[in-house]
């Protein structure tokens, strides 16, 4: 019978070969630290700091220490960054999982003229899930490779095989990742349905068959009836699941304690997937619209109760053609949610539905329908996470805007990486916003080590700030070609920053890592982590993420601070798709100006190119540019 266990990081098949994750040295990171913080904070403070470095770093200091330890820990380790890095990202994070944590896809809207419809849609939906599956199963999953500077070096895939095998288990202070181990006669693999709060078993295998599309779409017509008979309706425990991990878990104590609860709880805790069939939301499906749907179903009045976010991969199909992706993001990166999606897509435009009809039909058992026994005090804490839901959902403010300018192919042909130029545009935009700078995170895939994750491209440089503030200064009297000039060395700056993160050697894992060896041996906290600039330094007011589809969808993610944006970027040939988040209760910030601000700063800064590089990119080939570098895909996901 399958198990759950708690996912380590471990040596495995795919991870073999690949190099270890280097420990940089560390002066380097303590060097680049400064760097970055310079410019975050006043100058009295930043001398602070700066004494503070050159002390946990001195010769026999407690840096020393802490770094010996962490290469003894990279000795025994297929990754020395990943536990620390997991339960630092996610599991130890105490905020609700909808728009906090889990980013979502956004499907082209569907039109479905009918119910049965989207049926359709959804068999064949779970018709591609199971034959990706498959190539799961049989570890047929062709090897990512990566592309830009280090094109042809091999990916680690780990991430993949937790897709549909893992699960995010609440715990009052730490989240546990875990993922099924199953013996030597696994039960029936099986889904669960959610249609109108409620959920329901659909077993994909039965009879050691596996279910085709005919079988799938009745199965979902028998759920949809039964979800339909008022006098089985029970309470909408899904709502519990979008409520802060601590609430939570202790909301999910007191449900174990009846067995008939921990019969669905279980049977939930080792699905494959959820599936979603939401109901009409009642407003237009505009991009934003369906991007905030997405992240947080509207609330308990629309679709909210629907879902049951531990699960890694919720599919959601809305009768009115609100299609996508909601994902517990504990597991894997945003680009194998990219890689998963997309073959879905393109096996659905492919591979024609397929409702055949099949001689089993009659003879497929019904779907079981989860059974909850709630005590008074289960219904006082639904309300409570409905409430806090609705709250959630009246903060986010969203746009998801297409600037459609320019895209990536202009950004090239001035021979600059498209992402370090968005990035730089991004910087230029908060600066026209809030007249200053502030820490910048963007995610970069390390996936070219064993268990590699992500690490942290730092966008605020000092390059890019003495470019906004030429650009900005009404007082400037710098001519084209100078600020120019600052465009370029902040472009490099950016790009130079990118290739340390993928290659392993930025700072963020490894200042998390000496921070979380000294807490391991139970020694007081170093005082480079308990100053002011450490703290500031990790506020990421912008939390930014590059997520290219070669598919028409988009991908999309809150804030990570009360008073920060979430800006997902998606660059095209002829466009670039921003979705910006922000909360409605911070007084600091507001999505809709953020990306007036950013369509000015794009048509500024293409502006600016046109004037300066267009002659000289014709006269000089970029190879001779002294200090240009290559352009650089640094893979970046949420």
């Amino acid at each position: 019978m399958p198990v759950l266990e708690r996912i380590p990081s471990r040596d495995n098949e795919d991870a073999r070969g690949l190099p270890k994750l280097p420990v940089p040295a560390l002066k380097q990171t303590l060097d680049t630290y400064l760097r970055c913080v310079r410019h975050l904070v006043s100058e009295e403070q930043f001398r602070r700091t700066q004494s503070i470095v050159e002390k946990f770093g001195a010769p026999g200091g407690e840096g020393e220490f802490l770094q010996k330890k962490l290469l003894e820990r990279r000795d025994v380790k297929a990754n020395w960054v990943y536990d620390y890095w997991l339960e630092d990202m996610y599991l130890n994070n105490r905020l609700a999982l909808p728009v906090n944590s889990s980013p979502v896809m956004v499907f082209p809207k569907q039109n479905f003229r009918t119910q049965s419809d989207a049926l359709r849609f959804a068999a064949h939906l779970i018709s591609g899930v199971l034959e990706y599956k498959t190539l799961l199963d049989g570890r047929a999953l062709p090897i990512d490779y990566a592309r830009g500077q280090l094109a042809g070096t091999p990916l680690c895939m780990e991430q993949y095989y937790r897709l549909f095998s893992s699960y995010r288990l609440p715990g009052p202070k730490k989240d546990t990742l875990v993922a099924q181990k199953s013996s030597v006669m696994p039960e029936p693999e099986h889904i669960i349905v959610a249609c109108k709060n409620q959920f329901f078993v659909l077993d994909v295998v039965i009879n050691f068959r596996r279910l085709n599309e005919r079988d799938l779409y009745t199965q979902l017509e028998k759920i949809v009836k039964m979800s339909d008979s008022e006098e089985e309706q029970l309470p909408p425990i899904g709502l519990l699941t979008s409520d802060g991990r601590t609430e939570w878990a202790e909301a999910r104590a007191v449900l174990i304690k009846d067995s008939t609860n921990r019969d669905s709880l279980d049977t939930i805790e080792r699905c494959l997937c959820v599936l979603c069939l939401d109901a009409p939301s009642g407003v237009e499906l505009s991009d934003t619209n369906r991007a905030m749907l997405m992240l947080h179903g509207g609330g308990k009045e629309k679709n909210g109760g629907n879902r049951w976010y531990d699960k890694p991969m919720q599919f959601v199909v809305g009768a009115d053609g609100c299609c996508g992706v909601v994902c517990e993001h504990s597991p894997f990166e945003g680009i194998v949610l990219v890689q998963c999606t997309e073959y879905l897509l393109k096996y659905m435009k492919g591979s024609p539905s397929k409702l055949v009809r099949a001689a089993s039909v009659s003879e497929l058992p019904a779907p079981r329908r989860l059974r909850w026994k709630c005590s008074p005090e289960i219904h006082e804490r639904l309300s409570a996470s409905a409430d806090n839901l609705h709250r959630l959902v009246r903060n986010l403010d969203m746009n998801v805007h297409k600037f459609g300018g320019y895209g990536k192919e202009f950004i090239k042909k001035q021979k600059m990486s498209p992402d370090a130029y968005v990035q730089v545009a991004l910087q230029f935009a908060f600066y026209r916003c809030h007249g200053k700078p502030v820490a910048t995170y963007e995610s970069a895939s390390i996936r070219r080590f064993q268990e590699g994750r992500v690490d942290n491209i730092r966008s605020a440089t000092c390059e890019a700030l003495a470019y906004v503030k030429a650009m900005t200064d009404g007082k400037s009297n710098l001519a084209d070609n100078e600020k120019m000039e600052k465009l370029w060395a902040a472009i490099n700056a950016q790009t130079h920053y990118t290739i340390l993160a993928i290659t392993g050697m930025a700072i963020d894992n490894h200042l998390l890592g000496l921070r979380e060896m000294a807490k391991e041996l139970n020694l007081e906290s170093p005082e480079i982590f308990t100053d002011k600039t450490y703290i500031v330094s990790n506020q990421f007011i912008l939390s930014t993420s590059q997520v290219p589809t070669t598919v028409d969808m988009f991908c999309c993610y809150g804030p990570v601070v009360p008073n920060g944006y979430g800006t997902c970027y998606n660059p095209q040939s002829d466009h670039i798709l921003f979705c910006v988040s922000s909360f409605r209760d911070s007084p600091e910030t507001g999505s809709d100006a953020f990306v007036r601000a950013l369509v000015e700063c794009l048509g500024e800064m293409g502006e600016l190119c046109v004037k300066c590089n267009a002659a000289a990119q014709a006269a000089k080939p970029a190879e001779k540019r002294e200090g240009v570098p290559k352009i650089v895909n640094n893979e970046s996901d949420s």
